[in-house]
């Protein structure tokens, strides 16, 4: 007891203000229920009333923590926040004392007033040596923490309560709000917009009782619970995992022991890989994470010409190596399915691992990538045709001129631009600032979002028999057009078609003409022949003249 009594002195000496509660006043009514404070339920339903701090010393905690929690919430409602100050242990490390003071008690250090080369501007000055304090000590007899010290006298002005809630202790979001955030942010939507719903569900951004700081500081906290990005994204296919046991995913890491490369593919593309397997096309897209890790998509179509994704990866390098990987990856996930056909872009990584990986697949060069490289490399006009990369064209034009293509099943692929439009379409999903696990989660928003496209154009298919419609054309050279089309029930159409001023044909402009470059070639020679002839046309030429 020599350490109590020394403490007890000590804060004596040192603040002549205030209340102090000795053991025999509290004798009384150390046990009476109305006083006690067992649970967060007890300090939500007291009333802190004007005289309050008159019965103050009458309450009893059962813990240290409760205590502190009854010391806030009465300094929320004063207008005030409070904050931990100094412990006092025994022999064996207990604290057996504990006082909670004013958030401006104290004083700023002077080597913050002074500081040379300051980058940011100085914060407000917050502290004011303020004394207001309680002061809470265990005793043994009843085992329970009691009020022996307490002091509400305060060297400043104290808040509304409607801005004391905005301190930084009174600002705290609810473990419902948590969740909803948490949920929210896994369906996509900002931290800005979630934190107007919360606003709008509690009547306005005053009474949401936390702000968008707090939240960016919960999501960070949360993220940090498992430590590493990598060993985030993989504890969340675990956990995908176990609602999906056909998940299957794989992970390459260096020798360093850093992530390198992951895979992954869920059981409903294992399913549609079977169905739909013997054609895929991929290719590399960046800016889709804050890695600048590139992101493989292995996609076709199914049976409505939409677009279904068989597999995805992040790769650190678009190396042989790692395409080689990645294919054997994709071979053991489909359970060693090969396809029959692969349409890619020329490049030369994926070309060899398909050669090493597929022996008898038929590989497609883009044709879209074909035609700009040959635009780039100005093969005809400035005479490249020894270049190496001409050559190498030539020698595998096998993977890409109609006449040896001709016949093979590609499902319709003469390009990529599928999976340059699925690239579009994730991007409105993930985006450059993404770490893995965020990518991971949106990433499978998006696959979600597709494969409900499928299962509504299935509901469409069986609901009822498409209307059948029958068209006149007229085939120009080179060209098919519409020029009357008429409903199944033998009603023309009321469509009024826009007619060219130059063909007299409907269906385009004359800006879009296809004869017109014709049309001016006749009018070109018929006015040379005219002209030697000594005859003159002058009116037609003007009026072709106006339509130019």
């Amino acid at each position: 007891m020599d350490e109590h009594n020394k403490f007890e002195q000590d804060f004596r000496d040192e603040f002549s203000e205030g209340a102090y509660f000795s053991e025999s006043d509290q004798s009384e009514d150390i046990l009476e229920a109305a006083y006690a404070v067992d649970s967060v339920q007890d300090i939500t339903t007291l009333k802190f009333s004007e005289n309050f701090a008159e019965k103050i010393g009458k309450y009893h905690f059962s813990t240290l923590q409760l205590a502190f929690d009854f010391y806030l919430k009465y300094s929320k409602s004063k207008g005030f926040s409070a904050r931990k100050s100094k412990t006092f242990k025994n022999s064996i490390g207990e604290i057996y004392k504990q006082n909670f003071v004013c958030h401006r008690q104290g004083s700023r250090e002077e080597k913050y007033y002074t500081m040379e080369k300051r980058k940011k501007a100085p914060r407000l000055e917050t502290r004011t040596g303020c004394e207001a304090r309680m002061d809470v000590k265990f005793v043994p007899e009843t085992g329970r923490r009691h009020i022996f010290y307490f002091s509400d006298e305060h060297n400043h002005d104290l808040l509304d309560t409607q801005f004391s809630a905005m301190l930084p202790a009174h600002r705290k979001m609810s473990e419902a709000d948590i969740m909803q955030m948490m949920n929210m942010l896994k369906s996509g939507i900002s931290t800005s917009q979630i934190f107007g719903l919360l606003a709008s569900q509690a009547g306005g951004y005053e009474f949401v009782g936390s702000g968008p700081r707090d939240m960016y500081n919960e999501i960070a906290w949360q993220r940090r619970q498992i430590p590493g990005d990598a060993a985030r994204v993989l504890k969340k296919l675990e956990d995908i995992r176990l609602k999906d046991p056909q998940l299957y995913f794989k992970a390459c890491h260096d020798s360093r022991g850093m992530l390198h490369n992951l895979f992954w593919s869920d059981g409903i593309s294992e399913l549609d890989y079977r169905l739909f397997g013997d054609v895929i096309a991929f290719d590399a897209t960046y800016k889709k994470n804050k890695y600048s890790c590139a992101l493989v998509i292995f996609s076709r179509v199914n049976h409505h010409n939409q677009t279904i994704i068989f597999a995805a990866a992040l790769i650190v390098d678009k190396t042989t190596d790692t395409y080689i990987w990645l294919l054997r990856q994709l071979m053991f996930a489909m359970k060693g399915k090969t396809s029959t056909s692969i349409i890619t872009d020329g490049a030369m990584a994926i070309r060899n691992a398909v050669r090493d990986v597929f022996l008898e697949v038929r590989h497609r060069l883009c044709t879209w990538h074909l035609i700009r490289n040959a635009t780039s490399n100005l093969i005809e006009e400035f005479g490249l045709e020894d270049k190496p990369w001409v050559i190498n064209m030539y020698e595998e034009k096998h993977m890409w001129a109609t006449a040896y293509i001709r016949g093979k099943f590609f499902v319709g692929f003469r390009t990529t631009s599928r999976c340059e439009g699925l690239h579009s379409v994730v991007a409105r999903y993930v985006g450059f600032r993404y770490d893995l696990t965020s990518f991971a989660e949106h990433f499978q928003r998006c696959v979600a979002h597709l494969r409900f496209k499928e299962f509504n154009a299935d509901y469409e298919s069986t609901r009822g028999v498409p209307v059948m419609q029958t068209y006149t054309f007229v085939r120009f050279p080179g060209h098919w057009y519409w020029i009357d089309g008429q409903k199944g029930s033998g009603q023309p159409s009321r469509k009024k078609r826009q007619r060219c001023s130059v063909c007299q044909m409907e269906g385009h402009k004359k800006t879009t003409c296809p004869w017109r470059k014709d049309i001016d070639n006749n009018v070109i020679e018929d006015e040379a022949k005219s002209s030697d002839d000594g005859d003159v046309y002058p009116e037609p030429t003007a009026k072709l003249d106006s339509d130019n």
